[in-house]
């Protein structure tokens, strides 16, 4: 791949944001995780969490997230049909990410919560939309938001990931 000029962007680098993106989760990598966003971004997952989208800090993000899926005993997500579309401002594109994504818990932690015979599972699928913006050397997220389409398992399970102590 040829460098790449603050100039010029080559929009095949803001599929690597998106990779880091979920890399950073599932291996609760949170550094690698906090710098795939500008600061601060529009976040919306009111279709997963039902609250209306939201400006906010990077570091808040963050926190957030690994509040919740660094408690699981693992995460998976895959993130699909990665699909940049350059936008009028040459430092800007937009992105469309097709998205499933997988939260569990071990039997003996669901034994830990008493619940040793409930789902120990929930998956989500939809996608993501986004636009990125070039800062520097890389794409970085400035607004993220997530259509959930589909849902298996138990939902519950985020319930007690955001209650068990901190996991990582």
């Amino acid at each position: 791949m040829s460098a790449v000029s603050s100039s010029s962007p080559d929009q095949t680098l803001a599929a690597q944001t998106v990779i880091d993106y979920a890399t950073g989760i599932d291996g609760r990598d949170w550094s690698l995780y906090r710098s795939c966003f500008a600061d601060p971004c529009w976040f919306d997952f009111s279709s997963f969490m039902g609250t209306p989208g939201s400006s906010m800090s990077a570091d808040d993000w963050v926190e957030r997230v690994r509040s919740v899926n660094g408690n699981f005993d693992a995460t998976q997500h895959q993130m699909t049909n990665i699909t940049v579309t350059p936008t009028e401002n040459p430092q800007q594109v937009s992105v469309r990410v097709e998205l499933r994504a997988q939260h569990w818990f071990s039997p003996a932690t669901m034994a830990s919560f008493g619940r040793p015979d409930d789902v120990s599972w929930c998956e989500l699928g939809g996608h993501y939309l986004g636009r990125l913006q070039w800062s520097d050397d890389r794409w970085l997220i400035a607004e993220w938001s997530l259509t959930v389409r589909w849902r298996l398992g138990d939902m519950a399970v985020f319930g007690l990931a955001r209650n068990r102590p901190s996991q990582s």
